[in-house]
């Protein structure tokens, strides 16, 4: 008890010392969720910039483009008489996207015909072509019902009501309301930041001994302990206060989100000590592990549907304790889940502190060996 309270203090006062392990264990996590909660607080894209070809020139055509620019997706910022001019505003980024409305727009509508409408859109993001095709897709859709009531002469009103409308329907978010950007990715990223930060804090400090030739002194149990310390409240702050701060989903009962946040604290710091002492200078971890955040988001399956992701790379996936904690939190935060609706994840979280603690227990001591050399080599 007294080498683990020796060792607990001594690590904390190290850490504490280190401005460099402080910026990644206390500032970062700080800010840099505010910065990227604030970024989307507004969740979704609105009166995206299009510009309108309307060939038609009929009461119908302007019909459509009148709708269209009052729907909240899109605003109608240009009147092209071509393709070719409206392709020029989208090369200089002026719009970002068009619609074409054909010259047989309404003579087609007349005869009974199907007509057509085409949309471009940039692809620099897939919001952009989201908000053009529901807009053109509402739009559409009750331009269609207004032709068929107005073709049923001598109909009731509840008899073109149920000829228009036979099945109405209504979307609802159930895990996300607002059907926002925040509300979909930014748990997640909490999540992930928590690791993240684990590495490179962890990483920095074991670099920085390493390079001082100094042994990391038994047992380790006193360093995953100041580490625990450190990062329970940044914790607290990043999936639960933050969240409020901005507004998002939160169904999380704090009992069960604790006691599965618990083991990943833990695998998380394991993992991080077990990578840590293979790093022999305190600047290593920004080039190895800054980079990583996008792909360890894509392989949890919360940005891409995990069903999707080939096979080897979904066993890649859960070699890292993000992808089990990212899947668990989301659907206790977001979904209200049980612990033991996530019984699958919070195993795997205990699976992986049993590994990475036997995995970090032999690489300090390969470490401490290693160091020992050096020393003896120097003398």
């Amino acid at each position: 008890m007294k080498r683990f309270v020796s060792t607990y203090l001594n690590e904390l006062k190290g850490c504490a010392t280190d401005i460099g392990v402080m910026v990644f264990l206390l500032l970062v996590p700080l800010g840099y969720p505010l910065l990227y909660s604030y970024i989307y607080s507004h969740e979704v894209v609105r009166d995206i910039p299009i510009a309108v070809v309307d060939l038609s020139q009929s009461s119908w055509s302007r019909e459509f483009l009148c709708k269209a620019d009052a729907t909240p997706e899109i605003k109608v910022s240009y009147k092209s008489t071509d393709m070719l001019s409206a392709r020029h505003l989208m090369a200089d980024e002026k719009v970002k996207g068009i619609i074409l409305i054909p010259q047989g727009f309404a003579q087609d509508i007349s005869l009974g015909n199907q007509a057509h409408v085409s949309i471009y859109c940039s692809m620099a993001s897939l919001f952009y072509y989201k908000a053009m095709l529901v807009a053109c897709t509402e739009v559409s859709l009750d331009m269609n019902s207004n032709i068929q009531a107005s073709r049923m002469n001598g109909a009731t009103a509840q008899q073109i009501k149920i000829a228009t409308t036979p099945l109405p329907g209504e979307a609802v978010g159930i895990s996300n309301p607002t059907v926002g950007f925040a509300n979909f990715i930014i748990p997640a990223i909490l999540v992930l930041i928590i690791q993240q930060i684990l590495l490179l804090g962890i990483g920095m400090r074991m670099g920085t001994l390493y390079s001082e030739r100094v042994t990391i002194p038994a047992p380790l149990s006193g360093h995953i302990a100041a580490y625990l310390t450190i990062c329970m409240p940044i914790s607290a702050y990043l999936l639960c206060i933050v969240p409020h701060i901005f507004g998002l989903s939160q169904l999380a009962n704090g009992y069960t989100l604790a006691i599965f946040i618990f083991p990943y604290l833990l695998s998380g710091i394991l993992f991080a000590i077990t990578v840590g002492s293979f790093i022999h200078e305190r600047e290593t971890p920004m080039l190895l592990f800054v980079f990583t955040s996008v792909p360890l988001l894509f392989l949890s399956g919360i940005s891409w549907p995990s069903s999707n992701i080939p096979y080897f790379w979904h066993i890649i996936s859960y070699i890292f304790p993000s992808t089990a904690a990212i899947n668990g939190f989301v659907a206790i935060n977001s979904m209200g889940a049980s612990l033991n609706e996530v019984l699958n994840h919070y195993c795997l979280l205990w699976v992986h502190t049993i590994i990475y603690a036997y995995t970090a227990y032999q690489a300090v001591k390969y470490r401490n060996r290693k160091i020992d050399k050096l020393k003896f080599c120097d003398a």
